[in-house]
C-alpha cells in the first residue's frame, strides 16, 4: 500500500477519485521509465506518480499539454511552463500529436488503465511512436519506445 503522506499535490485516495494532469505524451514516459532523468527530485516524483496510478488504476486523468503531475519536479519546469524557447513549443506539439492519433481533445478526462489501453492499441506501427517521440531524449532509453518502436 502507498503512502499518502509522500504524495505530490495532485494525488488522493481512489476513493475520492482526485484526478490527476497528465501531459498526454507522459502515458508513454510511464510505460517506458526505467529511472533515468532530470534530477534526484525528478525522478523520485515520477516514481512516486507512476506508483500512484499503478495502485489506483481507475484515477481519473486529465490529458494536457502543459506542465502536469510529472513536471513539476523538473529542473526545466519554469521555462516549459512559460513556453520560452522553441524545444518547449516541440515537447507541447509531442502532447498534441499523440491526442490527433488518439482521437483524443485536449483536457479529455480517463481513467488511467483506459488511456494505457488506448495507447497500446491505436500506437502499434513505428511510424506512430516515431512521429510522438521523435525529440525525445530519452527514447533510447525508454523500455517503450524500444519495444514498441521496433
Amino acid at each position: 500500500m502507498l503512502d499518502k503522506s509522500k504524495h505530490a499535490p495532485g494525488y488522493g485516495s481512489e476513493k475520492t477519485h482526485k484526478q490527476l494532469k497528465i501531459r498526454a505524451h507522459h502515458l508513454c514516459c510511464i510505460q517506458g521509465f526505467q529511472g533515468y532523468g532530470y534530477s534526484p527530485a525528478f525522478v523520485a516524483n515520477m516514481r512516486t506518480v507512476i506508483s500512484d496510478i499503478k495502485a489506483f488504476p481507475s484515477r481519473p486523468i486529465k490529458l494536457v499539454s502543459e506542465c502536469d503531475a510529472i513536471c513539476i519536479s523538473c529542473p526545466s519546469n519554469r521555462e516549459c511552463s512559460t513556453l520560452r524557447s522553441a524545444y518547449s513549443h516541440k515537447i507541447k506539439n509531442m502532447d498534441l500529436v499523440l491526442m490527433e492519433k488518439l482521437n483524443i481533445e485536449e483536457g479529455t478526462v480517463i481513467k488511467a488503465e483506459e488511456a494505457f489501453r488506448l495507447i497500446n492499441s491505436k500506437l502499434n506501427n513505428a511510424s506512430d511512436i516515431e512521429d510522438v517521440c521523435q525529440i525525445c531524449k530519452w527514447k533510447k532509453k525508454c523500455l517503450w519506445y524500444m519495444q514498441t518502436a521496433r
